[in-house]
């Protein structure tokens, strides 16, 4: 695991979008074509917004697994992940080899990671692009999280501090509109991919920046479990690596 720490949050996104564009490219010319995840939530708006900008990557040949949705609710939904996604992403780019959304108001959650696990397990992740919530989860996988399941997939329950987060970030204007499940990508998928890029601004996450980057690896501290990846790239502002004792120039 490599930290990088940068003084503000808008060089946190230029320089992650970099890499991940680096790394798409990368990929395309290895074997002409890409596979990547994306996460979505305020901590990807910096690095979205500059790898919708980078040059010369042929978007036809790549395509995108969606990390993360919320149970029953609608993509019209302002919180809804898909539709992050489209108007962050998909339709700022030409139009990708292929995109995997998850349905997560599809009606029966179980049936839509099966079809997703059918997907994404004849696949491999050349770049997954995640963050890490203020409770230390990766993707919805709150503590304490299942490090076990080999399904790609999973149907989750969503801890309070999750939901408070999601109503903090303006997303939902009450914790009683917040979805109480999700489908996640599980971690062991997550793992799989070759490249991680993990993109964590803002000075409420540094807590579970220091759990999570210097602590024990634990399900309890789910994104904590990075530290065992080979080749993850960690982007910090100041504010998120405010709490860190060790020195990472």
């Amino acid at each position: 695991m490599n930290i990088q720490i940068f003084d503000t949050k808008k060089e946190l996104g230029k320089h992650s979008a970099t890499d991940a564009a680096e790394k798409i490219r990368s990929a395309i010319q290895e074997k002409s074509e890409a596979n990547i995840i994306l996460a979505t939530g305020a901590s990807q708006f910096e690095t979205l917004g500059n790898l919708v900008e980078e040059p010369d990557i042929d978007w036809s040949k790549v395509t995108m697994f969606h990390l993360d949705e919320y149970v029953d609710l609608p993509e019209t939904h302002p919180a809804s992940f898909r539709k992050y996604l489209r108007e962050r992403f998909e339709q700022k780019v030409p139009p990708l080899k292929a995109t995997h959304y998850i349905d997560g108001d599809s009606g029966d959650p179980e049936e839509e990671c099966r079809r997703l696990n059918g997907i994404i397990s004849r696949i491999d992740i050349d770049v997954a692009l995640v963050g890490i919530g203020e409770n230390g989860h990766l993707a919805f996988n709150d503590p304490p999280a299942d490090f076990e399941t080999e399904k790609p997939y999973i149907v989750v329950e969503l801890d309070e501090a999750c939901r408070r987060q999601q109503m903090g970030e303006g997303w939902f204007e009450s914790i009683e509109d917040v979805p109480k499940q999700a489908i996640s990508m599980s971690i062991k998928q997550i793992m799989k991919s070759k490249n991680i890029i993990c993109s964590v601004p803002d000075k409420r996450k540094a807590e579970a920046v220091r759990n999570c980057m210097e602590g024990e690896i634990t399900n309890l501290h789910p994104a904590s479990i990075l530290q065992a990846h080979q080749h993850c790239d960690v982007y910090l502002d100041q504010e998120s690596a405010s709490m860190l004792t060790l020195d990472y120039k």
